[in-house]
């Protein structure tokens, strides 16, 4: 059992059609027919969303994403249209919106990794290799690859796992040039990512992108079939959509705390997920009982983890 410990009623604001409640957006759509994305302070962990908010955290996760758009511009297209919320929306909304064009999104999270660790090392461990991918023996958590690798995994829905698949489940589900483009895109752009990262300190260890085409007519989704016989502009751009390169999509570890051969402290939510596995949150994950509350110093903890990986990376803080 997992999903939302306590899922909240969407926001009515006039001229917006509700459409979906994800696990840290709620996605509207305008009369224009763009699609209005709103992200909210909630903190998923262990397919759970959790009761506890984190402050700032949707500001956060917005205005990073903006400015990696930025840096990326020249590799590939975003969704972004404007990030003034509608009108006669909540003034929480202000720092937390995005309107963006819809896209026919793609039923693939495009995984890459330049480090070995999470769900990537437990395979390893057993197989020796990553969604089918052979790598070195000696491996050890935090490892650096030899290069950094395409590993997709299946989108999942609140309360789901997401699943790493090799490559040719991919190209079985969008048609093989489709493939190949998701393949060489998530890697140019987590290569420009690494590079802006180390740069400032940051070990960018994986990220995961969703991408899609421009839809017409308002579409949002296409579905597997379509792109695999080509029915579903797979000939078109592809354009990346959601969030990009934030730490709640992203390993970010710091370049002087890198050791191999052990869990590396990330700017992320692992703090949280470290206080629920632990002694003191009393939760069994494995129970069916929803996780409790956070305490406050979990929260605050989390709020700076956020907070200190937006300085790092854009050269600014946080206001």
């Amino acid at each position: 059992m997992s999903g939302f410990v306590d899922k909240p009623e969407p926001v009515q604001v006039p001229g917006l059609v509700h459409v979906h409640t994800g696990k840290v957006r709620d996605l509207y759509r305008n009369e224009a027919g763009e699609l209005v994305m709103v992200a909210s302070d909630r903190i998923s962990a262990y397919d759970w969303v959790l009761p506890t908010v984190i402050p700032d955290k949707g500001r956060i996760l917005t205005q990073l994403s903006q400015w990696w758009f930025e840096q990326l511009a020249d590799l590939v297209p975003h969704h972004v249209l404007s990030t003034e919320p509608p009108p006669g929306a909540p003034a929480d909304w202000a720092g937390r919106t995005v309107v963006c064009r819809p896209l026919r999104m793609l039923p693939v999270e495009c995984v890459a990794r330049g480090y070995l660790t999470g769900s990537g090392l437990a395979e390893y461990e057993q197989t020796r290799t990553v969604c089918g991918l052979a790598l070195p023996e000696g491996l050890v958590d935090g490892s650096e690859l030899p290069a950094p690798i395409f590993t997709p995994a299946t989108k999942a829905e609140v309360g789901e796992h997401d699943e790493n698949v090799a490559y040719e489940h991919v190209a079985r589900q969008v048609g093989a040039e489709v493939a190949a483009r998701l393949r060489q895109l998530t890697l140019d752009v987590y290569d420009r990512g690494r590079v802006l990262a180390r740069d400032r300190g940051i070990i960018l260890a994986d990220t995961k992108f969703e991408f899609g085409f421009a839809a017409a007519g308002g579409s949002t989704g296409a579905t597997a079939e379509g792109l695999a016989d080509g029915t579903a502009d797979g000939g078109g751009q592809l354009v990346l959509g959601d969030e990009v390169l934030t730490p709640d999509s992203s390993r970010f570890w710091l370049v002087d705390d890198w050791e191999p051969g052990r869990a590396q402290a990330s700017f992320d939510k692992q703090y949280v997920r470290d206080w629920l596995s632990g002694p003191e949150s009393g939760w069994d994950r494995r129970s069916e009982q929803p996780p409790p509350e956070l305490p406050a110093h979990v929260v605050e903890r989390t709020r700076q983890k956020y907070t200190e990986a937006y300085r790092l990376l854009t050269g600014t803080p946080f206001e």
